[in-house]
């Protein structure tokens, strides 16, 4: 197992579609292997191949101590609405609010060709939608709004300063909007690719 770079946005292999995979090899068993190593390391709760620069129709997931390596796989159904922070390794540095399914059932293959399938509530759901998304060459960022605002990691840091503070000291009704950045402050972008990709502002 090793630890392999992570691909960034401005790299055209995050925006290729996976290939389907065919051969069920030590290779692919050595990529998996690899993607979780360098998951964890990041740290994120999934990766895709096309984050490890291989456009293939491969990724891996962890949530709450379970590993799913999914392989060719295909969303069956959703439901339900969730609306929460996502941030990606392949946008570091940088989150925002994304609507997604609150559940999601994914089939697909391990990496022995065997079928799976997979059904996910809560972060779970939300890591097989942002994964099958990336390997159909889509960053989470592509359907954000043209009123969506990054919040950068120091931000959220702070947030979640200000709401620790908070709960020792200020009233409900304080807590709630403590430390909360104001989405009219909102700073452009530092990375030219980033600020490309997302939808105008104007």
């Amino acid at each position: 197992m090793s630890i392999r770079p992570i691909v960034t946005l401005g790299d055209p292999v995050l925006r290729r579609v996976g290939a389907r995979v065919t051969r069920f090899d030590r290779d692919l068993g050595d990529l998996l292997d690899d993607m979780l190593e360098t998951m964890r390391a990041a740290p994120g709760v999934g990766l895709a191949a096309q984050q490890v620069g291989l456009a293939l129709q491969v990724c891996v997931i962890e949530v709450e101590d379970r590993v799913h390596e999914l392989i060719n796989p295909r969303l069956l159904r959703s439901s339900g609405e969730q609306l929460d922070l996502e941030g990606c390794l392949s946008v570091p540095g940088f989150w925002a609010e994304r609507r997604r399914a609150a559940t999601a059932v994914v089939e697909a293959q391990n990496r022995y060709g065997r079928a799976v399938r997979l059904t996910g509530s809560g972060l779970l759901a939300r890591a097989i939608q942002h994964e099958l998304a990336h390997l159909q060459g889509e960053l989470y960022i592509d359907a954000l709004g043209p009123d969506a605002r990054l919040i950068s990691t120091a931000e959220l840091q702070a947030m979640h300063d200000a709401e620790g503070e908070g709960a020792s000291g200020e009233d409900e009704g304080d807590r709630e909007t403590s430390g909360r950045p104001d989405p009219a402050g909102a700073d452009s972008p530092p990375d030219p690719a980033l600020a490309e990709a997302l939808p105008s502002r104007a």
